[in-house]
């Protein structure tokens, strides 16, 4: 259940914890943590993605250590057999970030889930917001980490020549081709060798839900070179990644997200 829809979160809020992973691009000015402060999904708990992310190093949104993890989790009161649903306010559909670090480290995927809409369609429904801070007890959490869910450049270089597994690329074709230049200093215009672009925005519709399950098979196929294909995840650092690596859970039950972590913030970099 990697999507649960506005009604059912309605529905069952008070047996749940909601997460706001909201982030924004530089460029966007916006601040989510403040626009949580101002407006979100009664009992919802903030999850900053910069700061929840490894601090000892210059690239975006990189996987914490599991000491840190557990320390995160643990501070905002959430549990192993907690049911989690995750949504943002975000045009990169940031919440599906959240949704693969909660797998990676070791809950259960049964029990994370995606608010498909966010809060842009819970809004849209004139649903129950809140401006009031809930903060929950204190909680021992205890993850572990699944490495077989991760790539790094080292894994990536040598599949160029062994091809285990197809690189799917989620920023927009212009960044994949080269005809734009990066948005980040230091990173240089391209791609990964042998890697293929679909553009995030094609699994989702023009509310930021998600394109249907007929849909997105469709895209998948015609997206992949061979139907036996095993897909990896990437794109600028290591968030709409997650957009594609969701869209796919919800044609292939037996995923779990595959995600090079570095993406092109690493690969780009000069």
């Amino acid at each position: 259940m990697s999507l649960v829809d506005t009604d059912w979160l309605e529905k069952n809020i008070n047996q749940v914890k909601v997460i706001d992973c909201s982030w924004h691009m530089p460029v966007e000015n916006r601040n989510a943590e403040e626009e949580f402060n101002n407006e979100h999904i009664p009992n919802a708990i903030f999850f900053d993605l910069d700061k929840n992310s490894k601090n000892n190093t210059d690239l975006p949104h990189m996987l914490p250590s599991l000491d840190n993890w557990n320390k995160i989790v643990s501070n905002l009161g959430i549990s192993k057999d907690d049911q989690i649903i995750i949504y943002d306010n975000s045009n990169v559909i940031s919440s599906c970030r959240c949704w693969y670090n909660f797998i990676y480290f070791g809950h259960d995927p049964k029990l994370v889930s995606v608010l498909n809409g966010g809060l842009r369609k819970w809004k849209q429904e004139s649903k129950k917001i809140s401006n009031e801070i809930v903060r929950f007890s204190k909680t021992n959490y205890e993850g572990k980490e699944l490495i077989s869910l991760v790539k790094n450049k080292n894994k990536i270089d040598l599949n160029i020549s062994e091809k285990k597994f197809v690189v799917i690329d989620a920023r927009s074709k212009e960044r994949f081709e080269g005809k734009v230049p990066d948005p980040r200093k230091n990173v240089r215009s391209g791609s990964i060798p042998n890697s293929i672009c679909l553009p995030f925005l094609e699994v989702i519709n023009k509310d930021f839900s998600f394109k249907s399950e007929e849909e997105l098979k469709s895209l998948f196929n015609n997206t992949f070179r061979n139907p036996m294909d095993k897909p990896v995840f990437s794109c600028g650092s290591g968030v709409t990644a997650c957009v594609l690596a969701l869209a796919y859970s919800l044609v292939n039950a037996n995923y779990l997200p595959v995600i090079y972590d570095g993406s092109w913030a690493e690969y780009g970099k000069i």
